[in-house]
C-alpha cells in the first residue's frame, strides 16, 4: 500500500483550480449596475430609444410649439381649456426643450457610444487576425467543388492568389505536402455598418451642440430701403439664442430691403422674391453694398449666418393731422390673418405732439385699428378679401381714443390694443369707416384721419448653426455607410491542393527472371512469336504503368456566405471554374 498523502504536503502540484465564486456585498450592489449598462449599451436598447425619439417628436409637428409661434399656443389654450392646459403640463407645447425628451436623447446618445465602442475594438482586432484556418471536410460547405489537375500543387496555388487578388487570404502548409488558402471578403460590409452609426452619432452631437450655440431670430422689414442689421437682440422681432448665447457677439451684418415682388396664379401664389443689398466684413467698414435676389428656399449666406424669406405682407400709411395743424403719418405692418386672400388686421397708434401733461398726454392717444383687404370683396357690411394681390386695397378701421397703455410698463403686440384699457372704459371708439387710398375720416374735434397708401413688407429669419455643415458630413456618412451594409456581401473562400501521390512499379512488369529458363535454350518456330508477342505485351504494359505512374494533384474549393443574400452562388461557381480549369 502506497504511503498516504496529506493534502497539505502536496506542494509541488501546480493549484489549476480557479478559484470560488463569492457573492460580496459589493459585487452584488455592483450587479445590477453591470447588467443595466449592459441593457443600455445592447443593439436592442439602442433600436427602442431610437423608435421613442421618432414617435416623442410627434407632438412637435402635431401642436404647436412656443418657440416657433407662441400666439398659436395661446389660441390653442384658450380654446381647448382644461385639456390644453394638461398638454402644457406634459410639456407638449415645448417638445423639442422638454424633460422627457431630452432623456430619450441622451439615452440613445450613451447607448449609441457605449454600443460602438466594443463593436469597434472587435472590428480592429479581426481586420488584424488571419483569415480562418481551412476546414478539413470542405464537402460540407454549403458551395463545393473537386477537381484533379496534372498542375502541381505550387502551380494550384498560384494560380490561386492569382485569382484571388483583392482578397484577405493566407496560405498554410498541412500534412501530406497538401497546401490551402484561406480568403475572406466583404469587410466593407461591417465598416459600413459601424459608419453608418458613428454618422447617426455625429449627427446626434451636432444637433446637441448646435442647440448650445445657434440662434435664430425673426425681423419685419418695410421693402422701401429700410435697413435691419444684425448687432444685437434689440434689433429682432423675436429671438430664440441657444444656451450659450447672451446676444453679444452676433456675426455683425446689415440688409435693406429695396423692393418686394410676387407673382399670383389664378389667386395661388407662384414665387416670392425681395431685392436687398447686404454688407459683411470688410464691405462694414468701406461702406460698400452688395446686391443679392433673395427668395423662398434661397438664403443669402454671409458672416457664417444664413438670411430666410420667410414671407410678406402689406403695411397701411396713416396721417393723423390734429386741429391745430400738426401732424404724424406712420407706416406700420398689419399681420395677415388668411395666407390665402392677406387680409390683415393691425393698429397703428398716435400720440398728440406738444404736450407735456402726462395724464392728458394719456387721455388723447389715438389707434387707428381694423382690417386691411388688398383686393376687398364686402360680405354684407362686412369687409373680406378676394385675394392676395393689391387691387383697390381697402381698411375698415375703427378709430379709439384714450389711453392705449403704451406706458403701462407691460409689454403689448404692435399688431392690437389693449382690450383691458377698452374694458375698463379708458379707451373708447371714436369713429368707425371704410376707407379706400385717399380717403379721410375726421373725427369731432376736427382731427383728420387719412389712409394713404399700402406699403409692402417681409418677414426675415437670420439663422446662426456653427456646426451644420458637421450635421451635413454626419448625414453623408450614415447614408453611405447604410448603403455599404447594405449592398456589400461578406464572404469566405477557401482552396486546398493535395497531391495524388503513387511510386515506380515497371520493374514488377518487365517480365520473368533470367534465370527462369536455361541460357541455351532457343525457342523455335511458334514459340519464337510467342516470345516476341510476349516482349511486346510487356513493352505495352510498362508503357500504360508511365502513364498511371505520373504524378496529379486534387483541388478542393469550398465557400461560405457570412449572411444569407443571393448571389454568392453565382460568384463562387465562376471562381471555381477559374481555379480548376474548367470552361
Amino acid at each position: 500500500m502506497p504511503d498516504r498523502i496529506d493534502a497539505t504536503d502536496r506542494t509541488d502540484e501546480p493549484d489549476s483550480a480557479a478559484p470560488a465564486y463569492r457573492a460580496t456585498r459589493l459585487r452584488r450592489a455592483w450587479a445590477p449596475v453591470r447588467n443595466t449598462w449592459r441593457g443600455l449599451t445592447s443593439m436592442r436598447t439602442a433600436l427602442i430609444l431610437l423608435f421613442l425619439l421618432a414617435v416623442a417628436a410627434l407632438p412637435g409637428a402635431l401642436l404647436p410649439q412656443r418657440s416657433v409661434n407662441e400666439q398659436n399656443v395661446n389660441g390653442y389654450l384658450a380654446e381647448y381649456g382644461w385639456w390644453g392646459r394638461l398638454l402644457d403640463n406634459l410639456q407638449l407645447f415645448d417638445v423639442y426643450s422638454s424633460v422627457w425628451f431630452s432623456a430619450i436623447y441622451l439615452l440613445l446618445m450613451v447607448s449609441i457610444i457605449g454600443c460602438l465602442v466594443p463593436r469597434t475594438s472587435d472590428y480592429v482586432r479581426s481586420m488584424r487576425s488571419k483569415p480562418v484556418l481551412t476546414p478539413r471536410n470542405l464537402r460540407r460547405l454549403p458551395h463545393h467543388e473537386r477537381a484533379e489537375t496534372s498542375d502541381d500543387v505550387d502551380a494550384v496555388m498560384a494560380a490561386a492568389r492569382k485569382r484571388l487578388r483583392g482578397w484577405r487570404l493566407t496560405e498554410r502548409e498541412e500534412a501530406g505536402g497538401a497546401r490551402s488558402i484561406s480568403a475572406e471578403r466583404g469587410y466593407l460590409r461591417e465598416t459600413g455598418n459601424l459608419l453608418f452609426h458613428f454618422g447617426m452619432l455625429g449627427v446626434i452631437i451636432s444637433f446637441a451642440g448646435g442647440a448650445l450655440y445657434s440662434y435664430e431670430g425673426q425681423v419685419i422689414v418695410l421693402a422701401d430701403g429700410s435697413e435691419f442689421c444684425n448687432a444685437g437682440i434689440y434689433n429682432f422681432d423675436s429671438f430664440h439664442p441657444g444656451l450659450q448665447v447672451d446676444g453679444t457677439g452676433l456675426n455683425p451684418f446689415c440688409v435693406q430691403v429695396n423692393d418686394f415682388h410676387a407673382e399670383f396664379e389664378r389667386g395661388q401664389p407662384v414665387s416670392y422674391e425681395a431685392n436687398i443689398d447686404y454688407q459683411s466684413g470688410d464691405d462694414l467698414a468701406e461702406g460698400d453694398w452688395q446686391q443679392y435676389d433673395l427668395a423662398v428656399n434661397e438664403p443669402l449666406r454671409t458672416a457664417g449666418d444664413r438670411l430666410y424669406l420667410l414671407g410678406h405682407g402689406f403695411a397701411p400709411t396713416f396721417t393723423v393731422t390734429y386741429p391745430d395743424g400738426q401732424s404724424r403719418t406712420q407706416t406700420i405692418q398689419w399681420r395677415p390673418v388668411d395666407q390665402t386672400t392677406l387680409l390683415s388686421e393691425g393698429a397703428t397708434k398716435f400720440e398728440e405732439p406738444g404736450i407735456t401733461d402726462p395724464v392728458e398726454r394719456r387721455e388723447r392717444q389715438l389707434a387707428v385699428t381694423g382690417l386691411f383687404a388688398p383686393t376687398p370683396a364686402m360680405h354684407g357690411d362686412i369687409l373680406s378679401s378676394a385675394g392676395p394681390e393689391l387691387t383697390d386695397p381697402t381698411v375698415a378701421v375703427d378709430i379709439m381714443r384714450g389711453d392705449l397703455g403704451v406706458d403701462s410698463g407691460r409689454g403689448q403686440s404692435i399688431f392690437e390694443i389693449d382690450q383691458s384699457m377698452v374694458d375698463e372704459g379708458r379707451l373708447e371708439r371714436v369713429a368707425r369707416e371704410n376707407l379706400e387710398v385717399g380717403e379721410s375720416v375726421t373725427l369731432e374735434d376736427g382731427t383728420t384721419v387719412s389712409f394713404d397708401e399700402v406699403e409692402r413688407f417681409v418677414s426675415l429669419q437670420v439663422s446662426h448653426d456653427p456646426l451644420q455643415n458637421w450635421v451635413l458630413a454626419s448625414a453623408i456618412v450614415m447614408f453611405a455607410g447604410l448603403g455599404a451594409s447594405l449592398f456589400i456581401k461578406r464572404r469566405r473562400l477557401w482552396v486546398r491542393a493535395t497531391p495524388a501521390g503513387g511510386g515506380s512499379r515497371a520493374g514488377d512488369a518487365a517480365g520473368t527472371p533470367a534465370d527462369a529458363a536455361p541460357v541455351d535454350a532457343a525457342p523455335t518456330g511458334a514459340a519464337a512469336g510467342d516470345a516476341a508477342a510476349g516482349d511486346t505485351a510487356a513493352g505495352d504494359t510498362a508503357a500504360g504503368d508511365t502513364e498511371t505512374e505520373e504524378r496529379r494533384t486534387v483541388v478542393e474549393v469550398g465557400g461560405l456566405a457570412r449572411t444569407d443574400q443571393a448571389g454568392y452562388g453565382e460568384e463562387f461557381t465562376r471562381i471555381a471554374a477559374e481555379l480548376l480549369g474548367r470552361k
